[in-house]
């Protein structure tokens, strides 16, 4: 039996931590949801108190949700605000314990064995999370027992605390749904009169494995204690930040770079044991009067080299006001990527140099200006191609083969011809005249684009008796030539 172990688990649940949260921020009076969009339908994701005691639900559309009640408040739920929301509250909680986890979107998970006598107790440690959290505005439900699926069920019951051995007299009288079972499982349960988890246990097991399998069992067993379930936390997000405090300010140039030099090395051992790389640095001075200045860089490809990064950071330091002396230097990696160990002499040496060229490049325009062709899959000369920024956009390679094109193409310009085929025309004010044309070259625009004002188009390819090779198209549904581009 694993309940003998002496383990006590808390399972910390937010009944209404979405709309809690939102309403920190921003209060609202009266009934109040937040919505997410499912299947192209607006659906109430959570709500307050006074939305509850009105009759909504979670999973209403929201139009439905309109006509209950004329006066809710509605806004956009944020589920990534939210999560990030769940991991400061999961450190918080490490104030009470060395182990917290969450617990799916809206729950906290902590290992309390051993630890709960330094707050004065079990009841008094859930009444201390309830009260602080109360304060900040989330409501909260406890639940503390040696198990885990005995902790979630008391919490999600409303609370309360189930001691050393006296787990299955706490559970039997809560349904079965808070074994953590899924909808269609809860509901055949039902249908049989197995409605709480008293008469769970008391049923044969026999037909119950047999109708729903060995997982519903495992559940009820895991809740009792009667099977192992895992607890791990998950690992610590790794922090690419590292913090220089002088102990008197400093307000050379050569100083800072020295600081900052100390800080790359640091931060390089960091990024080496991760095999990472970064992609933006900030390097934040804090100033005496603290006051602070952020100096960014952005780099084209991953990079952990100091020496290559710090002469990087020169155009930077050079805005720096120093005032009074700046006291402390901070250098964190903004955005990291892979950046694994190559082998020598695979190719990947003249990359890294072109990658630092941009690089250097990007410090003095900005890498947003600097920028490369890359091929599209496209037919139309004016569509075939994109320019994208080169340190977002690796390079793809060989440009697929293609007909024969002009170095330069440019929007099409119209011309004044002369006879068809023609014999000469007009363009830019010039009058050519046709030495030898080779054509047509027909292109049709995609049937699943929108379509533009030409249509079909016949590209020939003119040389003329005055030395310019041009590229000319037709178009035969409206009769109209253009240029569009030009050859060496």
């Amino acid at each position: 039996m694993f309940a003998g172990t002496g383990r006590r688990i808390v399972s910390m649940w937010f009944p209404r931590f979405a709309s809690d949260r939102a309403l920190r921020l921003s209060p609202v009076r009266g009934p109040f949801a937040l919505s997410l969009r499912v299947h192209n339908r607006d659906c109430l994701h959570a709500l307050n108190a006074e939305a509850e005691r009105a009759g909504l639900s979670r999973g209403m559309a929201v139009s439905e949700a309109r006509a209950f009640c004329p006066g809710l408040v509605v806004r956009a739920a944020t589920p990534k605000a939210d999560a990030q929301t769940l991991e400061a509250l999961r450190r918080w909680a490490l104030r009470y314990c060395p182990w917290a986890a969450c617990d799916g979107d809206d729950g906290l998970v902590l290992d309390i064995t051993g630890a709960a006598h330094l707050l004065g107790g079990e009841a008094a440690l859930a009444l201390d999370m309830r009260e602080r959290l109360g304060r900040a505005g989330f409501a909260l439900h406890v639940g503390i027992a040696p198990t885990r699926g005995a902790a979630w069920a008391l919490a999600h019951a409303g609370g309360g605390l189930a001691p050393e051995g006296a787990v299955r007299t706490h559970l039997g009288p809560l349904p079965v749904a808070l074994l953590r079972l899924p909808p269609e499982t809860d509901a055949a349960l039902q249908r049989l009169g197995l409605r709480r988890i008293a008469d769970l246990a008391g049923a044969a097991r026999a037909p119950l494995a047999r109708r729903f399998g060995k997982g519903l069992l495992d559940q009820l067993d895991r809740a009792f204690g009667d099977l192992p379930e895992a607890l791990s936390p998950a690992p610590e997000p790794a922090h690419y930040g590292v913090r220089l405090t002088l102990p008197e300010p400093i307000g050379l140039l050569s100083d800072i770079e020295a600081g900052l030099a100390r800080l790359l090395e640091r931060l390089a051992d960091t990024l080496r044991a991760q095999d990472v790389g970064a992609r933006a640095l900030c390097l934040t001075l804090r100033r005496v009067d603290r006051q602070a200045q952020d100096v960014p860089l952005r780099l084209a490809a991953p990079m952990r080299d100091p020496a290559r990064i710090l002469p990087l950071f020169a155009r930077g330091l050079e805005t720096v006001e120093a005032g009074f002396g700046i006291d402390q230097l901070r250098l964190e990696a903004t955005v990291v990527e892979p950046m694994p160990a190559l082998q020598a002499g695979s190719g990947a040496e003249r990359a890294d140099r072109i990658e630092a060229l941009m690089t250097r490049i990007g410090t003095r325009v900005g890498l947003d200006h600097v920028r490369r062709f890359q091929p599209r899959d496209c037919h139309v000369p004016e569509r075939g191609f994109a320019l994208v920024a080169a340190a977002d956009e690796p390079a793809c390679g060989p440009w697929p083969p293609r007909p024969a094109r002009p170095l330069t193409i440019f929007a099409p310009e119209p011309i004044a011809v002369r006879g068809h085929p023609p014999s000469g025309f007009t363009w830019r004010r010039m009058r050519f005249t046709i030495g030898r044309a080779t054509g047509p070259e027909r292109i049709a625009p995609e049937w699943w684009q929108p379509p533009d004002s030409y249509g079909l188009r016949d590209y020939w390819r003119i040389d003329t008796r005055e030395g310019r090779r041009l590229w000319l198209f037709f178009t035969p549904q409206n009769p109209r030539w253009f240029v569009q581009g030009e050859f060496l």
